[in-house]
């Protein structure tokens, strides 16, 4: 997909700034971790380049905001508001319950709520 020549240049800088910035900030300010996993268990490089897509044809990446979302839900991202981490309400009893709960979360700082029906069997 890529020149060849521009993904040694990129290779070159990647490895660059891994003996240079990165290694000289480890030093004073180490990672929590040695190795970072998603909580499926995939491992997350410690940064992207062009060298990790340069088989893939920019169809399959795609846009932010845009089908198959694999750069995500937003254009701009998280960079214009800060992740929404919802709590899934609702406690099954009354929708007057339900309220109550919404209005107390809402009131300690709950940015976002998700609803769910409980269900009885």
């Amino acid at each position: 997909m890529f020149d060849p020549e521009a993904l040694r240049g990129i290779r070159s800088a990647r490895e660059s700034w891994e003996a240079g910035a990165l290694r000289s900030f480890l030093e004073r300010q180490p990672e929590t971790r040695a190795e970072y996993r998603t909580r499926s268990g995939i491992s997350v490089k410690r940064v992207d380049t062009a060298e990790d897509v340069a088989d893939i044809s920019p169809e399959d990446i795609g846009l932010p905001s845009q089908y198959p979302f694999t750069r995500g839900p937003y254009p701009t991202m998280y960079r214009g508001r800060l992740w929404a981490m919802r709590q899934i309400a609702g406690d099954g009893a009354t929708g007057e319950a339900t309220n109550r709960r919404f209005r107390y979360l809402i009131e300690q700082g709950q940015a976002g709520l998700t609803w769910t029906s409980i269900c009885c069997p």
